[in-house]
């Protein structure tokens, strides 16, 4: 008997195939030649429910674009990335949290959980419509076309948008259809969003007022959100509340532009949620009904990590700790927001960090280390069930990676998301990881690395001779040039019977060190990797592609959805498995 994974028209049948072909048991039950004819539902309508097609992607940051000003953004170079993918035979670009960043610069410790990021604005596009003029090329967006200098963006990216502002309430104002329209526009996303855009503007405006002090230091009028307060507040801060929401608009209006060109190229977009928010953000200020606060609105507990054998003394991480309990009563509504918010902005969510609906790990607020914590259940079936109540089916992948416990496992099991399969974690001294490709369900997304990792060429030069040598062996690698090995690996990931393959774009330009996103628990040089200028070849679009066909990886026509169609599993069987 030999095992045979048959791949027709994108959908997946084991088979125990007999020589001879006299028998064929499919699902465990022996079937005839003859009469071995199914039916299957178009649709991805197979035993798990939110299974992905067998396709790829590549992961690679918006910042990390190269542009005229000084950071990623939604300029031409982010169409012209969709283009190379669309020649590269790729299904999915995966993105890193677009949220507004903070202190660190970390996309994973949003200011807000629902407004963009400014640095993304292409601030060229501004001055195409006539919102900015030559002058903006003056400022001082960073010097490295390889590497962000997020001082130099801090400084000047919003001083080139606070000096488009005027321009933009001029443009509006104006007599005549496109004033009209741009006004229209404008009106629609504030009504649209205002259930997070009024906290948000008037938040980032407090800010300013209070020369970026954290909420929680702020006055307790202002820190407790009383009424009268507020809305003086409000009044007073309009100018500033009006350029907050001038910014979101803008942002919001360039990606929607950019998304729909994804669609109409083939390209979906993997958006990715992190799951704590940043203690100093909006959403902890507006809603702090949602976090584990006292009486006076300070933290009971913060989020981390317990100690292991990476850290003795765990990990701090400081993020606000949900609420689970009240959420729960309020039927999620924050969370389903959130949600709800994100499925709008991409084809697919990656929810970062998945364990944490399972079970989390809580430490008392004013520790110095992550020692005294306890690990906490956190909302598990009931939330997602819920969500699917309230939004319907949202296509999610479930970033599980970390320690494996009964809990988290069931989580996924039951939610029946795929999970995330990382191979720079597969070889190890164990040799039996449950990284390694033969351990791949289908319904998983498996990566070379990720943000969080080094790139394969650095890795491959740092690891132990054990690690290298069993890498080699198991990939079919005997190269010596490690650049070699790096593409070998890439196959590899390929070859995976996962549905989803992705690839960070640093692995297949074979970089190094110099190119890593980020090391956690290192502050200084991360977030800040960028693309060169015109660095993708059509040779390496091609190079691409040929994995892709040859793997079975390619994106197909488009196929009408929820329609039964005959399938001849035989001949399909001869036509893709032709050595038998």
């Amino acid at each position: 008997m030999q095992e045979v994974f048959l791949y027709p028209n994108g959908f997946k049948y084991y088979i125990i195939y007999s020589m001879g072909l006299s028998k064929i048991s499919v699902n465990d039950e022996s079937v005839d030649e003859k009469a071995l004819k199914i039916k299957y539902q178009k649709g991805n309508k197979r035993g798990d429910k939110y299974r992905m097609k067998r396709r790829s992607g590549v992961l690679f940051p918006i910042f990390s674009l190269a542009s005229e000003f000084g950071i990623g953004c939604f300029s031409q170079e982010a169409y012209e990335f969709i283009d190379f993918l669309k020649k590269a035979g790729q299904t999915y670009w995966q993105v890193l949290p677009l949220g507004q960043t903070g202190f660190g610069d970390s996309p994973y410790q949003p200011v807000s959980a629902f407004a963009g990021n400014p640095y993304f604005i292409d601030l060229k596009e501004l001055m195409e419509e006539g919102f900015l003029s030559e002058e903006v090329r003056s400022l001082d967006f960073g010097q490295n076309p390889e590497r962000v200098d997020y001082g130099a963006v801090y400084t000047n990216r919003l001083k080139a948008l606070r000096m488009a502002y005027p321009c933009f309430r001029e443009k509006m104002a104006q007599d005549g259809e496109e004033g009209e329209e741009l006004s229209g526009q404008y009106q629609d996303f504030l009504s649209k969003a205002s259930f997070w855009l009024e906290d948000y503007s008037l938040y980032c405006s407090l800010k300013d007022r209070f020369d970026g002090k954290s909420w929680l230091d702020w006055d307790p009028a202002f820190k407790e959100r009383d009424p009268e307060t507020i809305k003086k507040a409000e009044s007073d801060l309009q100018e500033s509340i009006g350029f907050y929401n001038f910014i979101q608009f803008m942002f919001y209006r360039q990606w929607e532009r950019l998304h729909d060109y994804a669609a109409a190229q083939g390209i979906q977009i993997i958006g990715d949620v992190p799951f704590y928010v940043s203690m100093d953000s909006c959403d902890a200020w507006a809603h702090p009904e949602v976090f584990r606060f006292d009486r006076n609105l300070d933290p009971e507990v913060v989020a981390g990590c317990p100690p292991d054998a990476f850290s003795q003394t765990g990990q701090l991480w400081g993020n606000p700790i949900y609420d689970w309990e009240a959420e729960r009563k309020r039927k999620y509504s924050w969370w389903i927001r959130r949600i709800r918010a994100n499925a709008e902005l991409f084809d697919i969510l990656r929810i970062d960090h998945f364990h944490g609906f399972a079970e989390y790990y809580e430490i008392p607020f004013g520790d110095e280390t992550a020692e005294n914590g306890e690990i906490r259940k956190g909302p598990g079936m009931d939330f997602f069930r819920e969500m699917k109540r309230q939004i319907g089916d949202v296509p999610i992948i479930a970033e599980d990676l970390g320690t494996i416990t009964p809990l988290n496992e069931k989580l996924l099991k039951d939610s029946g998301y795929p999970g995330m399969k990382v191979l720079q974690y597969a070889f190890d001294g164990s040799e039996s990881s449950w990284y390694l490709p033969y351990k791949h369900p289908f319904n998983c997304v498996v990566y070379t690395g990720t943000h969080d990792n080094t790139t394969i060429l650095d890795w491959v030069e740092h690891a132990s001779d054990h690690d290298r040598d069993f890498a080699r062996q198991y990939i079919h690698s005997e190269n010596t040039d490690y650049g070699t090995f790096v593409w070998d690996f890439i196959r590899e990931a390929y070859r995976s019977t996962a549905d989803t393959c992705i690839i960070p774009l640093q692995d297949y330009l074979v970089m190094g060190a110099e190119a890593r996103i980020n090391t956690p628990g290192s502050f200084g040089r991360n977030w800040q990797w960028r693309l060169k200028p015109h660095y993708l070849s059509d040779a390496l679009a091609q190079s691409m592609y040929r994995l892709a066909h040859i793997y079975g990886r390619l994106p197909e026509p488009e196929e009408e959805a929820g329609k039964d169609e005959e399938v001849d599993i035989v001949s399909n069987m001869r036509e893709n498995n032709k050595e038998f």
